[in-house]
This record gives C-alpha cells, structure tokens and sequence, in this order.
C-alpha cells in the first residue's frame, strides 16, 4: 500500500496571515455597508429618510466607535509577540480585578474579555446618546444597563472563565459539586451567602462592648453600656441606629467599635436597639420612630438627671433625627438635645442616588403584595442594596461560591450585611413615597408628626454632618443638604470611603482621610464641590475630630457611679448587652 503524504499542521505566521484576511474583510465589508448607509445623509435626502437609532449621525457615529474598536482586537491577535506594530489600548476600565488573573491574558481569553469590555462600554455608551428621555429615565436605564453588563461578564460563566475551567479539570469537578451545594443552601435560605456561616456570634467576637439593657418598649431596647473612665462627660450620648439594619454595625469588635471607642472617650453611651418587625407592628408608622427618639432622649434625661443629651442618628435615623429636632423644636423643647450628629443621612432626596432607580409607583405597589402580614422581609431589601453593587456583592460570589467552589471567608461586616432586619410595611410604604419620591421633609409644614407640622428651618440644634465620599447610598452631594436644611451651626465633615467603612473607620486603623474647612476661612460653601475646593484633607479618622467638637461645646465631667453605671440608677438591668431584639429574625 502506498503512504500517503502527511498534511504540514499551518505555522504560526500561516495562522496570522489568514486571521489578517478574515479581519481585513471584516473591515472591508463594514466600511462599505457604512458608505451605503451615510449616503442618503451626504446627498441631504429629506430628513424622514434619516431612522433615529438607524442612520442618524449620532448613531452611525457609535457604529463607527464600536467596528473601530472590534478591529483593534483583530490587530492584537495578528501582531507577532514581541514584535510588530504598537499594542491597542484596551477598551473598559483599565484595571477590573475580575480579570486579574493571568489566565485573561492567554490570547483566546483575552479575545473574550476584551470582546466583552468593548460591547459593554458600547451598550453604556450608547444609553448616553438616547434622546428624548427624561434625567432620571436615563439613569434608571443606565442602571439597568450596567446590571445587565455585569451579569454577562465571561466571569460569570463555567464555560468562558479560563479560572473555572482550569480549576474544574484540576479537581475532576468537585468546584461545581461543591459550588452547587453552596447554591442551593443560598435557595434554601432565600438569600445569597457572603461570609462563612457560624462564624460569628453576638457576645462573642461581636456586639461585645459591656452593658446592660435598662429599657424594652415594644419597638427598640435601650442599651446603656458600662463607663471604662472614673470620670465621664456631664452630658450622655444617645445614638440611634437605622432600623433597616441591626445596630451593631457600631459594635463589630473591639477592634471597629466606635461604641467602645467613645466609652473609652469618657462618653455616657447609650444605644438603641430596634425591634424587627413582624404581624405585631403592621400598624407602625414614621410617627411611631419620631416619638420613640424622643421618649429615649427623656429616658436619658430623667436617669441622668441632666437637662441635654448629645445625640446621633445613622442613615434613615438621622432622617428621623432631623425630624425629631423640628418636632422638639415646635413645641419648645429644642434645649433638650445639645447636639445631634448625622452619619450619612438625607433630608432633601431630590438627588438621593441609585437607590431612587427602585422607587416608583409599580414598585411600590409591588412591595406591598410581598407585605401581607404587614412586614416586608428583610431579604428583599437586603437583594436591593446587594443589586447596587452587584459585581461585587453578586457576582463575584457567583464566580467565587459558585463556579470555583471556594469557602466563605470570616468576615464581620460582611456577617453584619447579611443579617437582615424586617420593617413595617406600612412606615417602609410611606417613606418611600413621602420622602424619596415626593421629597416633602424639606417643604416647610408638608409633613406632620403626631400632630406637629414639621419644619427643619426651625432647627437651631448644634450639627456635625458626615458625609462619605464614595457613598452609594446617601451620596455625599445629597448629604450636603442637610447643612442648608438646618438654621444651626453645621460642622461639615467629608470622609474617604462609602456609607459603612466611612463611619466605621477606627482612628487605630490608619485609614482614609477626612476633609474639612479650614478654621480660618470666612466663605460659607455653597455646594459640595465648593466645600471640596476649599477643604483641608486629614490622614486617617474623623472620629477625633467629632470627639474635639463634642468637648468644645461643653467638657465638665462627673464622676462615673451612681446612674452612670448601668442598672444602678432608678432603671434596673433588664439584661445584657446586646440585649434580646438583636437576635430576633
């Protein structure tokens, strides 16, 4: 039998010779379909021949951008390593750690993630040029645009992620058994995991500062934590967490806790905890959170004996805070508060961020059909807050849990997000209705609190106004509000990072920055970037800052017995800290 000849396997410059003629047809092909098409436009047809979206100049424009940038992938491919023409700039954000690995940089996987960058930044580009549409349209699509872009990352599928496939080969599947267990637990709990389970625990390496429960109402415990100071500050700290999480946000560990860090200033602390809703609270409503921040100002009042507390509200509680003061303000009573703090909390929602893209009126009736007894579950809101940042509170536990099978790490803050509190429906309903989408706390008498027409001017109230800087939540700019909201002297306060890790930013830690103005200047800003233009940038925590602010107002001290020690004032101790509503699911 004669041998045939063998077929010669193509040499590299073979391969490359022939993908330049695939591309340069490609090329040839668009540059005279893009000719046809602009034509009529040369020729100055009738406008009615010119299609929006079609063969308008814009359009042919973003056409010519994305083929521009799609040939440049072709370019790479065929420039020989090492030599050749001048690489491409890639097209996305130059640096994206889902693509860290180097396993993106092999040339298959670099086609695809590259491929991805340039369709995404197409698509965005695109929701850009849309005319017609209303502001807040167009952010909610660009949103909406930017959530579907995330989740068609080459990331996200077993099949299109080098790291995927190498791990599943090396362990013969297991990541994908292991990763489905983890998936369907997630399913079971009917929420995503993000830290690994059991590994924190209230009292034990979390909420550990000590103290006692001195109050239970049926919506918040009151927490009065011990003194670590013979002598502490004639006037008490109230604090008021939001009730959309658990309190203990400012008591992580002792390492994080600001509470523990303010008793350590010489501070009488006190916390309140809420209650997470269920059946028993359906009739709740804003008014009910209102009185509650009041009745737990008197109760410190009166224990203490003293005639002002110092106060701070968190987020949605510092909203209330706000209203509270107006509240207080009307009747009188304005002298009962020394000074409120704002940890990134709105007043005017005009431009209250991303979060506003969840609120219209489908939404809203939505949310009631998910409330029939009354309280929307706490998993809801925690898969909203998760979908403002998606790739990294999403799908990078998809690549991660999921495809790669890896294990949850310990991480508190993390542990801290997943803990979810339930809230009235029927306060939930009307806040986002009243102040997201109507914006009525800031129109002077338009809202009314237990019969009290609520007008923030009236509010003379001493303020320390915290803002974050890359906070996604309450943006620093919206935040900025509350300064020309109230009559008072405001201290403004901008700090590095976002709405958790720009409060809870320990000054031991040596992290971030703060910016304020400085002392000598005259000019009140008028707008955040005014502020910014003249603020003075500070290393590390804005928690001494608030302290030195706090002291300025009034540093006599008492000794710390007597009512000052938990349970043994005229309010007996009704636990231990962190008390019974923390751990009510």
């Amino acid at each position: 039998m004669s041998e045939t000849p063998g077929i010669a396997a193509p040499t590299l410059a073979e391969l490359q010779h022939w993908t330049w003629v695939m591309g340069r047809a490609q090329q040839m092909m668009m540059a005279q379909g893009l000719d046809a098409i602009t034509a009529p436009l040369d020729a100055a047809v009738p406008e009615a021949m010119v299609v929006p979206g079609f063969n308008d100049p814009a359009t042919l424009s973003r056409v010519r951008d994305f083929w521009r940038d799609g040939f440049a992938l072709w370019q790479q491919m065929l420039v020989p390593a090492g030599g050749g023409a001048a690489p491409q700039p890639e097209p996305g954000p130059a640096t994206d750690k889902r693509f860290k690995a180097a396993q993106w940089r092999e040339p298959v996987f670099d086609l695809i993630r590259q491929s991805y960058q340039t369709i995404g930044d197409q698509m965005l580009r695109s929701v850009d040029a849309v005319e017609g549409l209303e502001p807040r349209q167009k952010e909610q699509l660009r949103f909406a645009t930017r959530g579907f872009v995330d989740a068609m990352s080459p990331t996200n599928f077993a099949l299109t992620n080098p790291e995927v496939i190498e791990k599943t080969i090396e362990t013969r599947g297991a990541n994908l058994l292991q990763g489905l267990q983890n998936m369907m637990a997630d399913i079971g709990r009917g929420q995503l995991t993000h830290t690994a389970q059991g590994s924190f625990e209230l009292g034990r390496n979390l909420a550990m500062t000590p103290g006692k429960v001195v109050l239970r109402t049926p919506l918040y415990e009151l927490i009065h934590y011990a003194p670590t100071t013979e002598r502490v500050q004639a006037t008490p700290l109230v604090i008021f967490p939001p009730w959309i999480n658990r309190f203990y946000i400012l008591d992580l560990n002792p390492e994080k806790s600001f509470i523990r860090w303010a008793v350590e200033q010489g501070l009488s602390v006190f916390m309140v905890s809420w209650k997470s809703a269920d059946a028993s609270m359906k009739d709740v409503i804003w008014d009910d959170y209102v009185a509650a921040q009041i009745e737990a100002i008197e109760t410190v009042r009166s224990l203490l004996e003293v005639p002002a507390v110092h106060t701070i509200g968190y987020c949605v509680a510092g909203t209330t805070l706000a209203a509270t003061l107006a509240v207080l303000s009307a009747r009188g009573q304005a002298d009962r508060v020394a000074s409120a703090t704002f940890f990134t909390a709105q007043v005017d929602f005009a431009d209250a961020g991303e979060l506003a893209h969840f609120i219209d009126d489908e939404q809203i009736a939505l949310l009631g059909t998910l409330s029939p007894e009354g309280f929307l579950d706490g998993r809801y809101m925690a898969a909203t807050f998760n979908l403002l940042r998606g790739r990294d509170l999403i799908w990078n536990y998809v690549t991660n849990n999921y495809l790669l099978g890896k294990d949850y790490v310990p991480f508190d803050l993390l542990h801290w997000n997943g803990d979810t509190t339930n809230l009235p429906a029927k306060w939930h309903k009307a806040y986002l209705t009243d102040l997201y989408r109507d914006n009525l706390l800031v129109e002077p008498g338009a809202m009314v609190v237990d019969g009290t027409p609520v007008d923030l001017g009236r509010v003379t109230t001493p303020a320390y106004v915290q803002a974050g800087r890359e906070d996604h939540i309450a943006p620093a700019a919206s935040v900025w509000k509350l300064t020309t909201a109230l009559s008072g002297p405001v201290r403004f306060v901008l700090a590095g990072s976002g709405h958790i890790a720009g409060v809870v930013n320990p000054p031991a830690a040596g992290k971030y920055q703060y910016w304020t103005l400085d002392p000598a200047s005259t000019d009140a800003p008028s707008s955040l970037d005014a502020f910014v233009a003249a603020a003075v940038e500070t290393k590390g925590s804005w928690w001494p800052d608030w302290v030195a602010w706090l002291r300025a107002m009034g540093d006599e001290t008492v000794a710390a017995t007597g009512a000052r020690i938990p349970g043994e004032g005229a309010l007996p101790a009704l636990g231990e800290s962190p008390g019974d509503y923390v751990r009510m699911r």
